[in-house]
């Protein structure tokens, strides 16, 4: 798993192990940042579920202005706070070890691009949509990334859905 492309292009970042961990695979990161590749510079970023960070990551090598990442997991915020080292994108970010939906009722800060990564099969998604409307900027844009048999609604707030496949993954871009 390696930074595809900006600040930090060609970097390899560290991944947690396991059979319950899934990260996103490069071909479905790379199709997603060419979808919005033209939305991140400057903007403000949340990556919910964050893993390794490798979706942060991204952005930030991006030139997006910040991230904050979250994950219940201490393992994998020490891995994303390695990553965001061996990157030289620490400065720019902040990673708190805590429950997202949590994060998501408490918080007062606002985003312009939302990263949703949960567990397959956990609903996290859904949930964290639910409650997603209060911490975006106008005009942001909602990434879910799920199972290709997930439903999602079609509309939240005023922002619309747009499907993509690749496998078994689909990416669910609200704008």
């Amino acid at each position: 798993m390696r930074v595809i492309t900006g600040l930090s292009k060609g970097r390899k970042l560290k991944t947690l192990q396991g059979i319950d961990v899934r990260p996103t695979s490069a071909k479905v990161k790379q199709a997603l940042f060419s979808i919005i590749q033209f939305d991140i510079e400057g903007r403000r970023v949340l990556d919910l579920f964050a893993g390794s960070g490798q979706l942060g990551i991204e952005a930030l090598s991006r030139l997006s202005d910040s991230a904050v990442f979250i994950d219940s997991s201490k393992e994998a915020v020490n891995i994303i706070k390695e990553n965001l080292e061996f990157t030289g994108l620490k400065d720019n970010a902040l990673v708190l070890n805590t429950d997202a939906l949590s994060y998501l009722f408490n918080t007062i800060e606002k985003f312009d691009i939302v990263f949703i990564d949960p567990p397959y099969n956990s609903e996290l998604a859904e949930k964290s949509l639910k409650s997603i409307e209060q911490v975006l900027n106008k005009g942001a844009i909602v990434v879910c990334e799920a199972k290709k048999t997930s439903d999602f609604p079609e509309e939240i707030g005023g922002f619309s859905l747009k499907r993509y496949e690749y496998g078994n993954t689909t990416l669910c871009i609200y704008r």
